[in-house]
């Protein structure tokens, strides 16, 4: 498994790999709704900013991450972030997440549109199996997991440590390779019907 770091694109979105040049775009999308981010293990708002932008960049020199900046293209703007993460080639697996958006664009077609672009490139790249990952006080984002076809497979308890201090138990979900052609379906479908 050798995932790539390029553009992805759909009449929804571009991911842009992060690079230097979109840093103060990246800034902006994120710098909003710190609520949002009290529940997340890193945060990526304000003060938080540099040393988040700085490890992205260190993990994706690594291999061990690609991270893209989302733009959104029916104006051009970064709306958020999205990465294919904890990378492991030897046993063709990976996550996708790592992902905010801005609060005016979320629960349209940015969200399935960016899923459908890195399922559709971790498994082209080889995986057999894409796990998805949120916190498990986070009901919205376990309800948009499911609905993109991801299996549930339970809790991870006192799994991650937030930001804030919080230990968090994580939901784990994940889609396998033979699960992928239905997920590409369902996902083409709901974006058929979005203007």
């Amino acid at each position: 498994m050798t995932v790539g770091v390029r553009p992805l694109e759909n009449r929804f979105v571009r991911l842009e790999p992060f690079t230097p040049a979109l840093e103060a775009e990246v800034r902006v999308a994120l710098d909003c709704d710190p609520a949002s981010w009290d529940i997340m293990v890193g945060a990526g708002y304000g003060p938080h900013f540099d040393g988040w932008w700085r490890s992205a960049l260190t993990a994706m020199e690594q291999g061990t991450c690609m991270a893209w900046a989302v733009r959104q293209l029916s104006d051009g703007a970064v709306v958020g972030t999205t990465s294919l993460y904890e990378i492991k080639p030897d046993y063709r697996r990976c996550e996708v997440g790592a992902t905010f958006y801005r609060p005016e664009v979320r629960g349209g077609a940015v969200n399935p549109s960016c899923k459908r672009l890195l399922l559709g490139h971790a498994f082209e790249a080889g995986a057999v199996r894409v796990e998805v990952l949120t916190d498990a006080i986070n009901p919205a984002s376990q309800a948009a997991i499911r609905k993109l076809g991801a299996r549930d497979e339970g809790v991870l308890r006192k799994h991650k440590i937030t930001f804030r201090g919080r230990i968090r138990d994580t939901a784990q979900f994940a889609i396998l390779d033979e699960n992928w052609p239905d997920v590409r379906a369902r996902l083409d479908a709901r974006l058929a019907v979005l203007a």
